[in-house]
């Protein structure tokens, strides 16, 4: 159970009513964490700063690629909500989340979030040769902001423990627990 009750849109401050208006008309929801954040309008800004990140990313990295290192970083902290997410995406693209096959790049962006999880100061300089083999600056600090925002969201999520969306339930990796 959440520890933070969702906040109903017409309690939320105009900024944050705003902002989920504008969530539901890109993205035909409003999840959980999002009316949870509408609490406060600077968080909900702040953490919704994942969307243009993630659309820079994707256009470098790919759609695929982009979507497997948010999953793994997901599934590095263990964030119940946003790892669920990211497996929905997997499996609806016909995808087994569980047996990934990944090339040497999507290899590279995977292992890079998981690392940036596990200690940010412990990138080899292996692993950041091979995104630089693939990758200019820019993008590297792209994809390593977008990394921070996603992480950033998992926390709030396992902090909080904000509860899985009705809708992700049937996407649950096997073994979770029903109360998450």
């Amino acid at each position: 159970m959440s520890r933070v009750a969702p906040i109903s849109e017409a309690q939320a401050q105009p900024a944050a009513r705003e902002e989920l208006q504008r969530q539901r008309l890109a993205h035909g929801r409003v999840t959980n964490m999002k009316v949870t954040l509408a609490h406060s309008p600077i968080a909900l800004e702040a953490l919704m700063q994942w969307y243009p990140l993630h659309g820079a990313v994707a256009r470098f990295l790919g759609e695929r690629a982009t979507t497997l290192f948010v999953h793994a970083i997901s599934a590095q902290t263990d964030c119940l909500i946003c790892s669920t997410f990211f497996r929905r995406l997997l499996i609806e693209a016909g995808e087994d989340p569980d047996s990934l096959q990944l090339n040497e790049t999507e290899r590279a962006v995977v292992d890079y979030g998981r690392q940036l999880v596990v200690d940010a100061n412990g990138v080899s300089d292996e692993l950041y040769a091979r995104l630089e083999s693939f990758l200019k600056p820019a993008q590297i600090v792209e994809l390593t902001a977008f990394g921070a925002i996603m992480i950033a969201t998992n926390v709030f999520n396992n902090a909080l423990r904000v509860d899985l969306d009705e809708y992700l339930q049937p996407f649950r990796r096997k073994g979770t627990p029903a109360d998450g």
